[in-house]
Formats: C-alpha cells, sequence, structure tokens
C-alpha cells in the first residue's frame, strides 16, 4: 500500500504491512473480529439486518479509503456506523412521507420492546441503543450525534419513559 500522509511520517497503524491485496493487515484484522458488533449496532439503529450489513461493509470501505489519516480505526468505524445509520434514518423519514403503495406483506409475531424501540423518534431511538448495547458513556454518544452530554441525558431519560408507557399499554 502507497501510505502518504501530510506530515510525511507514518502512524503505527499505517506502517503495517497489507493483507488480502492492498487492505491494511489491522484493518483486515479489524474487520475478523469486530464486523459482528458494528452490524448488530447498525441493526439496532436501523431495525433491518440488510441495511446493518450495508451500511458496516461501506464503513469499511470509507475507513480503507481515509486509511492514512485515521488515528483510531475503532472510533472512526463507529462514528462511520453511527452516522451512515442517522442518515439511511433520515431517508426512511422521505420516504415514509411520501409513501409508496406496496403489496401486502406476511406479519411476525410481535415483539412488544421492539415495536416500542421502533416508535422512538431516531435521536433517542439513537441514544438509547448506544448506551444500553454499545454500553458508550454520555460523552461519547453526545459526539455521535452531535449534541451536547446533557442533551444525551434528557433524551435517554425521555425515550426510557416513553418505552415504558409504550410497553404498559
Amino acid at each position: 500500500m502507497a501510505s502518504h500522509s501530510l506530515t510525511g511520517r507514518r502512524s503505527a497503524h499505517q506502517q503495517e504491512s497489507t493483507a488480502d491485496g492492498d487492505w491494511p493487515a489491522a484493518l483486515v484484522e479489524l474487520f475478523r473480529t469486530e464486523r459482528t458488533s458494528f452490524v448488530r449496532l447498525a441493526y439496532l439503529l436501523t431495525g433491518q439486518r440488510a441495511v446493518a450489513e450495508e451500511i458496516v461493509q461501506e464503513a469499511f470501505i470509507s475507513t480503507h479509503q481515509a486509511w492514512p489519516g485515521v488515528r483510531d480505526p475503532v472510533r472512526y468505524l463507529r462514528t462511520t456506523v453511527v452516522n451512515r445509520c442517522r442518515s439511511w434514518g433520515r431517508h426512511q423519514q422521505v420516504i415514509r412521507a411520501h409513501p409508496v403503495r406496496r403489496p401486502e406483506t406476511v406479519t411476525h409475531e410481535a415483539d412488544e420492546l421492539w415495536d416500542a424501540l421502533g416508535r422512538l423518534d431516531p435521536r433517542r431511538r439513537a441514544a438509547v441503543v448506544l448506551r444500553y448495547y454499545a454500553d458508550l458513556p454520555h460523552a461519547e454518544i453526545a459526539v455521535l450525534l452531535g449534541c451536547r452530554p446533557a442533551t444525551v441525558r434528557t433524551s435517554i431519560h425521555r425515550a426510557l419513559a416513553q418505552l415504558r408507557q409504550e410497553i404498559e399499554r
């Protein structure tokens, strides 16, 4: 891999040998070890397995393309996955605002918690998933969502209250 940075120096993860063609060995190893957890995170944010897998695949490709400037690959990937899920969610809002008639589909058994989570607005849903699934601190969630830690705490508090009400019905 012909890696170059603006400073002329390469970080430790940039200096390593490549694997699988021109992919850095560290990134390939990260794909092998962390892909499943990133897919779970994306699935919890989107609610769709195929979308989650596609988002994670695109996140790894994006990380590969930005590799010379990536200092913390796990954080970079997590941020990329969350941002792509948020973009997908915004796109889904546009689609819902302009519905297209679709053929009837078969329904599956109801899952109250999953249904209630799906009724949360995207920011609250992301805050709850990042806090309780990804086990991230409020400060890191705030960075990912582009808000203050206090806003994250409020979002989580309100989301949990809404989930309690939804489930009690």
